[in-house]
């Protein structure tokens, strides 16, 4: 008499079911990302101006990490309107990952990120390995390895890639309460609190994981929804601290006003801007929302709720900005990945592989991509250039933080000279190197060229480094 084994199939919407043991081949997202953004580092650009602030304030003490967070000021005189506000915790994860042995050159603040965004995705496949089947993980976790947002913040200084760390976390916790109550409880709630705190956009993450188990589970969802509004707290009181110190919404011209597109423009984002990816993306999310066993209600919430959100919130004041947005559309990656596995059996690789290589060649341009600043190849040819005794002044505040990086890290020698905001140019030198930004063509107004004029001094040599994100010049004047 012969039995034959059936594989219990993962449940529809998320209800319980037997969820996959881990399988090794659910590394390959990490893997992969690991892979692609490692060589996104080999050319070994400078970091540029966000970055540059996550190494000046990570070198900080705790405590004065903390008192600028609660009193809303900078860590130092030319930064003093910019100080570390919503996602400061941040700063304390740098302050503690540089003191380390052997960590501290820019490279290890973009591995951290890098590491982060790797064990994210590792817990995204995870997860919905358990709630959609493992295919569909595996899928789901490669796509985002490929996605050019994913890419392109994964190894930036930057908090994205932590959020995305603790948006995976919260997404495992969520699932495996869905499937063995109360198992998955403390896990929601610490991730959940993570997610907050390393970008407060990512808060709108967790609350589209609260909604979706209320309308899986109803009022037996009390003990989660209880977990996430606590987890919320933080981050509330956060946001809170801000408002109070007068930080508010210092600092924050760089956000939009998308008119009502705002979910346009970050399918846009996205896709790295290419129409293919998009509507492919866009269509396949579609049909997952509808047909994606296991993964419609939580997908379709962690995709459509934080564009609500943020939607509503684009009522009161711009709030877009493509990298903000990055842990709520994961989910979009996430509900594609299960809509190319809902179409027909014939197609789901054909499909699989299509999406991968539209995701794939988004990413490409980013391997040739410019040095986003070059501060680091400026303070080299000062080496090169400045005799001692030189002034070497920053005209602006963007110029003051590569100057004075790379002069801390790679050329000490240059300190004494160095002049930086508030402090004017100095006229009793033949010789004074200006460091300046330069916007749509010119430089940055400042009252520099006007000092310098009135003593005697004139632009001799002028030196550009252009860059993608900010454009550098140094400029030497002397009698």
């Amino acid at each position: 008499m012969s039995t034959t084994a059936t594989r219990t199939p993962p449940a529809a919407h998320g209800a319980p079911g037997r969820a996959p043991r881990w399988s090794p081949v659910e590394l390959l997202p990490p893997l992969v990302v690991g892979l692609l953004g490692g060589l996104l580092l080999l050319p070994g650009h400078g970091l540029w101006f966000d970055e540059l602030f996550t190494a000046e304030v990570g070198r900080r003490p705790f405590g004065e990490i903390l008192t600028a967070i609660v009193e809303g000021r900078g860590t130092t005189s030319y930064l003093l309107d910019v100080p570390p506000s919503y996602n400061a915790p941040y700063y304390f994860v740098v302050h503690a990952w540089v003191s380390l042995p052997g960590i501290g050159g820019d490279t290890s603040l973009r591995v951290l990120s890098l590491l982060a965004t790797a064990g994210g995705l590792a817990l995204v496949t995870r997860a919905v390995s358990r709630l959609a089947g493992r295919a569909t993980g595996v899928l789901a976790g490669v796509l985002l390895a490929t996605a050019p947002l994913v890419l392109e913040q994964a190894v930036e200084a930057r908090s994205y890639g932590l959020a995305v760390l603790a948006t995976g976390g919260a997404l495992l916790g969520l699932v495996r309460w869905l499937q063995e109550p109360p198992r998955g409880l403390a896990l929601f709630g610490l991730a959940g609190l993570g997610m907050g705190l390393a970008h407060w956009y990512a808060a709108t993450v967790l609350a589209a994981f609260v909604v979706a188990v209320l309308l899986l589970r109803g009022r037996r969802a009390w003990p989660l929804v209880l977990t996430g509004c606590l987890a919320a707290l933080p981050v509330a009181g956060l946001v809170a601290v801000n408002l109070l110190n007068g930080t508010g919404a210092r600092n924050a011209e760089h956000l939009r006003d998308t008119d009502g597109t705002l979910a346009d423009l970050a399918v846009e984002a996205w896709a790295g801007g290419r129409t293919p990816l998009l509507y492919l993306t866009v269509g396949l999310a579609v049909l997952g929302g509808v047909r994606a066993t296991g993964l419609r209600v939580v997908g379709a919430c962690w995709v459509l709720v934080p564009l609500l959100l943020l939607l509503a919130a684009e009522v009161v004041r711009p709030v877009y900005l493509p990298r903000y947005l990055l842990a709520g559309l994961i989910g979009l990656g996430v509900l594609a990945a299960g809509g190319a596995l809902a179409v027909p059996r014939g197609a789901r690789g054909p499909v699989a592989v299509l999406l991968l290589a539209c995701s794939l060649l988004a990413s490409a341009p980013l391997a040739t991509r410019e040095p986003r600043e070059r501060a680091d190849e400026l303070v080299a040819l000062l080496v090169e250039r400045h005799r001692a005794g030189e002034p070497v002044v920053a005209a602006d505040q963007r110029s003051a933080t590569g100057l004075d990086h790379y002069v801390r890290t790679a050329a000490p020698q240059l300190r004494p000279d160095v002049v930086l905001p508030p402090d004017d140019a100095p006229t009793e030198a033949d010789r004074v190197w200006l460091v300046r930004r330069i916007i749509d063509g010119a430089p940055v107004p400042t009252d520099d060229d006007e000092i310098l004029a009135a003593a005697g001094l004139r632009l001799t040599d002028e030196y550009a480094f252009p860059a993608s994100k900010t454009d550098l010049v140094l400029q030497l004047w002397a009698r």
